[in-house]
């Protein structure tokens, strides 16, 4: 008989691309994911990866496996997800997914108190700017950013949030220096490979169009507290820093509207009502903050 554990290594591994991938999505280590691909390889009796350089390919028998996975992952799930929303207890795990700014900017404070009024529930934070999977059951909660409504899932239950802005922000000394007449154009921080939204160029500080790059929202803030130049922010960000400030001329811009996701059967348990109308009344009392009208936390 096949494990499904071991099914749920092998998928990881086709999905991740590697057994490092896989590894860390399970939260287990190296070995364990070689182990158990190799189980299910020794009991379907077939090597269902081909180990390249850039990484594992799946061989074609682990292509016909892998249809057959992901019919046992989506009948998994759909066992579990009507089975927890049966529950109606207070205590168990609780899976929130958000953006990493949203839980260290914004939320936390809130979660610590959700915490306190309810000791029993084991609370578990995903803060990550990769999407978490509510239907696989990854995430019982998901807080997000959404840009357009139409891009919702229908297979996802949403209570609509505020609408989040956002500015353009520098250090107070780099103004300073920039009202003191300092010579050359302010570079731009950017993530990734983003250039500067069109949006952001109206200000009155004039910028070169050599950027700066950074890689998270950590970094980013950390670099504009240095002075290396000025970037886009949420406002509930930028507003926060003390050593920060919004450039002169620079305009406000809807980034989008949060929105709180469930699946169907989950958001009929307990904890997740609660969980969710906490939020809720927190993101409404959270209004002008979001919208750049007010500091955060009072």
């Amino acid at each position: 008989m096949i494990d499904w554990d071991d099914v749920r290594y092998f998928l990881a591994v086709a999905r991740g691309g590697s057994v490092r991938a896989a590894a860390e999505r399970l939260r287990v280590n190296h070995s364990t994911v070689l182990r158990r691909v190799a189980q299910l390889e020794e009991r379907l009796g077939t090597h269902m990866f081909e180990k390249l350089p850039a990484g594992y390919r799946l061989t074609d028998a682990g292509e016909e496996v892998l249809a057959f996975a992901e019919q046992m992952e989506m009948s998994s799930n759909r066992l579990e997800t009507s089975v927890f929303g049966r529950d109606q207890s207070l205590r168990g795990l609780l899976r929130v997914t958000l953006a990493p700014p949203l839980a260290t900017h914004l939320l936390m404070p809130d979660f610590a108190e959700f915490a306190r009024l309810h000791p029993e529930i084991e609370l578990e934070i995903l803060s990550s700017d990769e999407p978490v999977n509510l239907t696989n059951r990854q995430a019982d909660v998901a807080i997000r950013v959404v840009y357009d409504r139409d891009t919702l899932p229908l297979n996802l239950y949403g209570t609509k949030g505020p609408e989040l802005f956002g500015s353009v922000y520098m250090s107070r000394d780099l103004l300073a220096s920039w009202r003191a007449g300092a010579s050359g154009p302010i570079r731009w921080i950017v993530r990734h490979i983003q250039g500067v939204p069109d949006w952001a160029r109206e200000t009155s500080v004039s910028a070169t169009e050599v950027p700066f790059r950074i890689t998270d929202g950590a970094a980013q803030i950390a670099a504009v507290r240095q002075g290396v130049g000025m970037t886009t922010l949420p406002c509930f960000v930028g507003d926060a820093e003390p050593l920060l400030v919004r450039v002169p001329g620079s305009p406000l811009r809807m980034h989008g509207t949060l929105w709180l996701l469930t699946q169907g059967e989950t958001r009929k348990t307990k904890r997740v009502r609660l969980f969710t109308e906490f939020v809720s009344r927190r993101l409404a009392e959270y209004v002008p903050l979001l919208a750049g009208l007010s500091s955060p936390h009072g």
